[in-house]
């Protein structure tokens, strides 16, 4: 009985020696499993979001509620048409106050136009002045970002869809999951993609130097049809959200009858060499 025993004993024993054996972990290969599973994750979702770009540069517009907070006062939300299929340009409606445009726009709201380059806002007609009698304020976009960044903004430069094309810079990219944004089911991707990476962008964000930011940090949800519903990039103190809707069904946006706008770029350009 007891070699009965004692034979039972070492062939649980032998099965149970082989047992580990064949489940026991080899680091280095375990370590290059891993690197290849995040690789192939990081290239699918990089797939993903090169298809999300591709759709929406193709697109060539979209109705985008887009808020931008500076972390100095109450964030400004515009809300209205963003156009990039021939160069980038937005007809949206924002709130007055929170703009600071109180002055010049009795309205709780007022219109906004950026076209070839330009901003016009919608004011009151003035008594006096630049503004006398005139129902759009027009501002070159040098006199807000100077040359360069006026120059990175050209073209569809600045746009959703130039945000977009900014995630194949990105350094690091995860797969968050499926979420429910504005009534849609969508993957969730975050990418984070470094200054030096923003490409021809970089002007654009030069503050990000001033703010002792290095990079950007880009939440974008993608539908199923490989299309944004939501992005939401920070950068320092500074968060820009945008919600997407009615991709490439918007107007062509047009810049406000000339005899209509008084120019006010000079005087602001004069007024921040001065500062």
């Amino acid at each position: 009985m007891k070699v009965k025993y004692t034979a039972a004993w070492v062939g649980l024993t032998a099965a149970a020696l082989v047992a580990a054996t064949g489940c026991s972990s080899d680091p280095v290969r375990d370590t290059a499993q891993k690197a290849a599973e995040v690789a192939d994750s990081s290239e699918k979702i990089k797939a993903a979001l090169t298809r999300a770009t591709d759709r929406t540069e193709q697109l060539g517009s979209a109705e985008v509620r887009m808020t931008t907070d500076i972390g100095t006062g109450t964030p400004v939300a515009m809300d209205g048409t963003y156009s990039w299929g021939d160069g980038y340009a937005f007809d949206v409606r924002m709130d007055t106050a929170a703009a600071q445009m109180q002055q010049l726009q009795d309205a709780p709201t007022m219109r906004v136009l950026f076209v070839d380059g330009a901003y016009y806002y919608d004011v009151d007609p003035q008594a006096t002045g630049p503004l006398a009698g005139k129902e759009w304020m027009k501002v070159d976009s040098s006199a807000v970002f100077g040359e360069q960044g006026s120059q990175a903004l050209s073209g569809s430069n600045g746009s959703p869809s130039a945000s977009m094309k900014g995630l194949k810079y990105a350094k690091d990219v995860e797969d968050l999951g499926s979420e429910t944004v504005n009534g849609k089911t969508a993957t969730h991707y975050r990418a984070v993609v470094d200054q030096e990476r923003m490409g021809s962008l970089k002007d654009a964000f030069g503050g990000l130097t001033d703010s002792g930011a290095t990079s950007i940090t880009m939440d974008v949800w993608v539908d199923a049809e490989d299309l944004p519903v939501r992005m939401v990039q920070e950068f320092g103190a500074m968060k820009v959200s945008m919600d997407f809707a009615e991709f490439g069904r918007t107007v062509v946006v047009k810049a406000p009858p000339a005899a209509q706008t008084g120019d006010l770029t000079e005087a602001l350009e004069e007024a921040g060499a001065a500062g």
